[in-house]
């Protein structure tokens, strides 16, 4: 990886990371209430967590395969801000 390449990455995991943390309050508040859409959403995080993970071993077999396991990391990247993106956008809209 070039200099530039771990500049934008670290920016993209900078990014990813103050979005994450904006998706765990939502859903923390969610989850205190404790009523039914609370439970609704917590097997939905699980279940978004385990595909995303399914995901992310897909992508790091095919760059293991390819011999390009050095030019993985800002395609998971872009996967994880992809649907925690999708998530942030969900929660707000509630």
């Amino acid at each position: 990886m070039y200099p530039f390449d771990l500049f934008a990455l670290s920016l993209d995991l900078a990014r990813l990371g103050l979005d994450a943390q904006v998706v765990v309050a939502e859903r923390m508040t969610r989850l205190a209430r404790g009523d039914v859409a609370a439970g609704v959403e917590a097997m939905r995080m699980v279940t978004e967590k385990t595909l995303a993970l399914g995901e992310v071993n897909a992508h790091l077999a095919s760059a293991a395969a390819a011999g390009k396991l050095d030019r993985v990391a800002p395609q998971i990247v872009a996967l994880y801000r992809r649907k925690v993106r999708a998530n942030r956008k969900r929660l707000r809209k509630r």
